[in-house]
């Protein structure tokens, strides 16, 4: 039974590594802790899980809380943020862990372990050769005092092992429901290194417990990690969790997903346009779904509406294709303004000079290519018909050569040669009626010739919006050029 959703005693942490930016995987683990959050009304806490000095470092550290900040997503304790319950970095806590290593050999749920590395991996070996588990044989574990203190004694580097002393742990999961775990699949485990680092399974136990952590949420490939903590939990008289553990994200092709599928990671998705109030709205979806079973929901309704019992037990398949619909459809949303400002970066990226433009009329081009984008990174390639004129491909071709062209053509520039500066709107309706009426074509003949020749192109934006926001200087040399191409 899940906890109240008016719980204002909801903690939950959303907890990664520094060594990189974050993956969609982690991403919406993390966005379901802080939906789960701002719905109760409970805190949400960002820790940095750095004890991985070989990977772990302070420029990946600011990759997620830039990747976090983008994905619209707060902390309310945590780097940055401070809280009562700090430190919020690991590496800052090794005095506490310590503090909990000594109380658990006092009490004899754990002790030393000289082993070495290669009285290790031999055992490994054995175990694979006999087709056996790799678990440890529990060497140290049945020393005598003598043996220990002679092994003290002699200074060499020791490992410090959790004593498993049942042989089934049980858990709770919301979603997983009741599992029993054997113990005899892992045995006697690590839980702090012969260098003296403690190792993920056991501080993350003492991080949730002195964090006063409500709910563990996080992804199913931590499952086999849960009965290892759930010991831990216990030894040390914490009270556990409620554990959710949430279905893993599959590729289109139902393996898991990974970087051959495409984009993994947050900043991939930014870099190529998409918006991240569209990527909050899919992730959201990844295994979840409101009663509604809308498609489209906006980052306040999904507050409102998120509850954990609609997290679905099955996997989720990350439909690129849905996403970047959805995505097309978040463009649209956008007011002319928002989007010139959010399409900027990739229009000067890409070498068109859109921040020289008279800004009301840069606005009036980006709403005339909105429809045509479903990222942000389309916009340089449909934008660019009102920089460059573009050589006639063979379908924009096709139109240069009917007999009927060229008199369109020049019946056209004749008429804007007319104006100067831009033609306005109200003006341009007129004209290509005008054209019809002189030369007798109409239709498709009409219309597309007049694209192709102020465009070089049969796609893009709408042939009035072509010819109201550029110069009527632009249009005439593009016409020139069209009918030079003609002869």
């Amino acid at each position: 039974m899940l906890r109240s959703q008016i719980n204002m005693s909801v903690r939950v942490r959303f907890a990664p590594s520094p060594t990189g930016h974050i993956h969609v995987g982690n991403a919406r683990t993390a966005l379901f802790n802080y939906l789960y959050a701002r719905n109760t009304g409970g805190t949400f806490i960002l820790r940095i899980e750095d004890t991985d000095f070989d990977r772990s470092t302070l420029a990946s550290e600011e990759l997620i809380y830039e990747d976090m900040k983008w994905l619209l997503m707060d902390w309310d304790e945590g780097p940055m943020k401070g809280g009562a319950f700090g430190p919020y970095r690991q590496s800052e806590r090794f005095d506490i862990y310590k503090k909990y290593t000594e109380e658990l050999l006092e009490k004899g749920h754990a002790y030393k372990c000289w082993c070495t590395k290669e009285e290790l991996d031999a055992e490994r070996e054995k175990a694979r050769i006999e087709n056996r588990q790799p678990v440890y044989g529990g060497k140290c574990r049945h020393l005598s005092p003598a043996q220990k203190a002679e092994l003290e004694a002699s200074g060499a580097p020791f490992a410090i092992r959790f004593k498993i002393d049942k042989d089934v742990v049980h858990i709770s999961d919301s979603i997983k429901g009741e599992i029993d775990f054997e113990t005899g699949v892992f045995g006697d485990f690590i839980i702090v290194r012969p260098d003296g680092v403690p190792v993920y399974n056991y501080v993350v136990v003492i991080d949730d417990a002195l964090m006063n952590i409500s709910h563990v949420i996080r992804g199913d490939d931590h499952l086999s990690n849960t009965p290892k903590q759930a010991l831990i939990f216990d030894a040390l008289n914490f009270s556990r969790p409620e554990f959710i553990h949430i279905p893993m994200i599959l590729g289109e092709d139902r393996s898991k997903l990974s970087k051959r599928h495409g984009n993994t990671s947050i900043e991939q998705f930014r870099s190529q346009g998409y918006l991240n109030d569209a990527l909050f709205n899919f992730l959201a979806l990844l295994s979840w779904s409101d009663d509604q079973e809308r498609e489209i929901i906006g980052k306040e309704d999904l507050i409102k509406s998120f509850s954990l019992d609609r997290i679905s037990t099955s996997a989720a398949v990350f439909d690129f294709g849905k996403l970047k619909w959805l995505n097309g459809q978040y463009i649209r949303m956008k007011t002319p303004e928002e989007l010139a400002d959010l399409c900027l970066p990739f229009l000067m990226s890409a070498g068109l000079p859109a921040d020289r433009l008279d800004r009301e009329v840069y606005v009036k081009m980006i709403a005339s290519i909105a429809s045509k984008m479903e990222l942000l990174g389309d916009a340089p390639e449909v934008m660019k018909v009102y920089f460059q004129y573009q050589t006639p491909d063979e379908d924009a071709a096709e139109f240069l050569k009917l007999e009927t062209t060229p008199a369109v053509l020049k019946s056209f520039r004749e008429k804007i040669a007319a104006f100067s500066g831009y033609i306005k709107e109200d003006e341009y309706k007129d004209i290509p009626k005008s054209v019809q009426t002189e030369t007798g074509v109409k239709g498709k003949p009409l219309f597309m010739a007049i694209r192709v020749g102020i465009s070089g192109s049969v796609k893009g934006p709408e042939i009035d919006k072509m010819a109201t926001l550029m110069p009527v200087d632009e249009l005439l040399r593009r016409l020139d050029a069209a009918l030079e191409i003609i002869g």
